[in-house]
Parts: C-alpha cells; sequence; structure tokens
C-alpha cells in the first residue's frame, strides 16, 4: 500500500499500478493463455526459479523466449510497436480523465467555498453599508422621546462628520481644522456642515441645554446634506469598493494644500 497520502503521491502511484497491470500482467496473463491453448491440454505451471542475482534486460528476453508457447513470443516482439501504442493512447485517455475530475473538483470545492461564505453573513450585513446602519440609528434616536438619546445623536453625527474629512483628505487636530482648510467649490455644503458643528459643540459644552425633537431632527438633516453631498450614507451596491466611492464626485479626492 502507498504511504504517500498526497494528491501527487496518489496520481503517481496510480500509473505505476496502471502500467503494472498493463505491460506485467495482461501480457503475463495471454502468453499463459496462448501457451495452454496450443499445447491442447492445461499443464500444471512449474515453480518459477529462485532468483538470488539481479535480472538483466537479456535475461528477461530469454525467459520470454524460453517459456511462451511456440511462436507467440514472435508474435508478441513484432506487435509491440502496437501494443506500446494502444498503451499510450489508454494511459493518456485515463490521465486526461484524471485531470480534468481533479480540476472539476477544484472548482466544486471553490463554488461551495464562495457560496458558505455568502450566507455566512447577516442579510442586512450583506445588503446594507455598514455606515448606512450607523447612519439609520442616528437618525432613529434623533426621533426618540429620550433628551439623551438625541444628544448621543447629534455628537455620533459629528464624529462620522470627521470621518468624512479624513476620507476627503483633509488634515488637523480638531475638526474645525480640517474644515478650515475646505475650498467651497470642492465643498458645497460646508456652510451646512459649519452650523451642524456648532450645535453640536453647543450640546456637548452645555449640559444642561435641551435638544427637542424638532431641533435635533434639524441639525441631523444638515449633516444629512452633507454626507449626501458625497455618497457617504445613500445605499450602494454591496460589492462596491468604499463609502460611496462609486458615487463620489471629482472634488471629493481634493487634497488641500499643507500648511
Amino acid at each position: 500500500m502507498p504511504t504517500d497520502t498526497t494528491l501527487p503521491g496518489a496520481i503517481g502511484w496510480t500509473l505505476w499500478y496502471a502500467g503494472e497491470i498493463a505491460f506485467k500482467w495482461v501480457p503475463g496473463f495471454a502468453i499463459s493463455l496462448m501457451g495452454s491453448e496450443s499445447s491442447g491440454a492445461v499443464t500444471p505451471l512449474s515453480s518459477p526459479p529462485t532468483i538470488t542475482q539481479p535480472v538483466s534486460v537479456t535475461d528477461v528476453v530469454h525467459f520470454l523466449q524460453a517459456n511462451s508457447a511456440p511462436g507467440v513470443y514472435e508474435q508478441i516482439y513484432q506487435n509491440w510497436n502496437i501494443f506500446v501504442g494502444i498503451s499510450m493512447a489508454l494511459s493518456f485517455i485515463f490521465a486526461a480523465i484524471l485531470i480534468y475530475s481533479v480540476t472539476r473538483l477544484f472548482q466544486l470545492r471553490q463554488e461551495e467555498y464562495k457560496h458558505f461564505q455568502a450566507h455566512a453573513h447577516s442579510v442586512a450585513h450583506h445588503d446594507v453599508p455598514k455606515t448606512r446602519l450607523r447612519w439609520d440609528r442616528i437618525v432613529e434616536q434623533a426621533g426618540s422621546e429620550s433628551d439623551q438619546n438625541r444628544r448621543l445623536a447629534i455628537l455620533e453625527a459629528d464624529i462620522m462628520l470627521g470621518e468624512l474629512l479624513d476620507d476627503l483628505g483633509y488634515r488637523g487636530e480638531t475638526l474645525a481644522d480640517k474644515m478650515r482648510q475646505v475650498h467651497k467649490s470642492d465643498f458645497n455644503t460646508i456652510d451646512q456642515a459649519w452650523e451642524a458643528h456648532r450645535a453640536r459643540n453647543t450640546v456637548a459644552h452645555t449640559a444642561d441645554h435641551h435638544v427637542s425633537v424638532h431641533d435635533a431632527n434639524r441639525i441631523i438633516g444638515l449633516y444629512d446634506k452633507v454626507f449626501r453631498e458625497f455618497g457617504f450614507v445613500e445605499e450602494v451596491d454591496p460589492h462596491a469598493h468604499a463609502h460611496g466611492a462609486a458615487h463620489t464626485p471629482a472634488g471629493a479626492h481634493h487634497h488641500p494644500p499643507s500648511h
């Protein structure tokens, strides 16, 4: 039995075994069968001589000449090229079948893996971008009856504004530093961004400041206009590369000058 359990080892062992059958067992069986038929009676086979020394090709030829039926060895010798051609043709056919089977098996495994990966995530995760889910939660909090939730919604929306500016290439220690680098020609909703950010600062730095549902929705609406200009919260194809990459206008790739 073979000890190599890898695929190349299995293929090599299979080809070796097929060669043993094609070039040893089949000719030996044919010689024995022809010898029995030509003699007209079944004769018991004599015990093969004990091999105590290395056997050469010449020894094998002499053995076949001495033990084959009359005329059988000459027929095999004359038709050997035909036999080899047929054997090689069959070997190529079996090899092609084997290669096709292995290739097809690999393709099926790949398809099964992709199918498994596609169903490994939830429907929401697959169909809706992460940023969109995050924004929907903020909008829901802005309409909440809880003043704390409305305040958190505004703070979270401002964090998303900072992430958008980072994606657009603006750098600075604070969000205000980043927005000061913006040119209005590249950022049509920069005024709404400033208004929303100032409202956020009022909410963040004034502990007793009450945020009504109307005010929260108005401030979130300002952020929404900014995000939609750059496709930051729009529902996009789940196979797209990044947040709104397919919808980003030319100005979104503006790189501000360094100070």
